[in-house]
């Protein structure tokens, strides 16, 4: 599970990846080198036409069941079972968003010490997570009480030979080309589910 990422990426350098409008709602987007569950990070969601740019907070509604008795909702960060009607209601184009990371880690199953490994795309190209997002009204942090947030998790799969080694159990969908983030943005869930799938090997480098 990867609760762990970095997104460095300067504001420009994501303009530069989309064509159309792109609307920043996001400001100056200062690089952050470790990005923790329930943290506000960037996303990015499709307009009727080009993007927006924004700040969610990371980590979807937990399903109720897991609730019970809790005086709080943490979120989930990694989601993967996307037949469960939790999350089915946010698979539609209105609720997918794109994630940009720069690194991301994994708990690694070699280390004595239950370190991460962390991972970059090879060649530092630029790549997302498959994300959904929504807004909710629950209690994050019971100093907060109740809030109204834009909330996102991205969707996991199997791990790759890459990623394998060091964490066999799943690794985040990784969206690598423009015409994967076109897709997962705007295309029926039958075409966007099919990204749902391991990256080839190669694509991801140790860092």
């Amino acid at each position: 599970m990867c609760n762990l990422y970095s997104h460095t990426r300067p504001l420009d350098a994501v303009r530069s990846l989309f064509d159309g409008p792109f609307e920043n709602m996001a400001g100056n987007l200062a690089a952050q080198t470790e990005i923790y569950p329930d943290y506000r990070a960037p996303i990015v969601r499709s307009l009727e036409s080009g993007v927006s740019l924004s700040l969610g907070r990371w980590g979807m509604p937990t399903p109720p069941q897991y609730l019970i008795g809790k005086k709080t909702d943490r979120g989930v960060t990694n989601i993967r079972n996307t037949a469960s009607p939790h999350w089915r209601r946010w698979l539609l184009p209105e609720h997918r968003c794109l994630v940009p990371f720069t690194t991301f880690s994994e708990p690694d199953i070699r280390r004595t010490d239950r370190g991460n490994c962390w991972y970059r795309p090879t060649g530092d190209s630029p790549a997302f997570f498959a994300g959904i997002w929504t807004r909710w009204t629950s209690v994050r942090k019971l100093a907060e009480g109740e809030t109204t947030d834009d909330l996102f998790g991205f969707l996991t799969t199997d791990a790759n030979t890459d990623v394998a080694p060091a964490h066999p159990k799943a690794m985040p969908v990784i969206l690598t080309e423009p015409a994967e983030w076109a897709v997962w943005l705007k295309a029926p869930w039958r075409e966007a589910q099919a990204l749902q799938r391991p990256l080839d090997a190669g694509v991801l480098t140790p860092v």
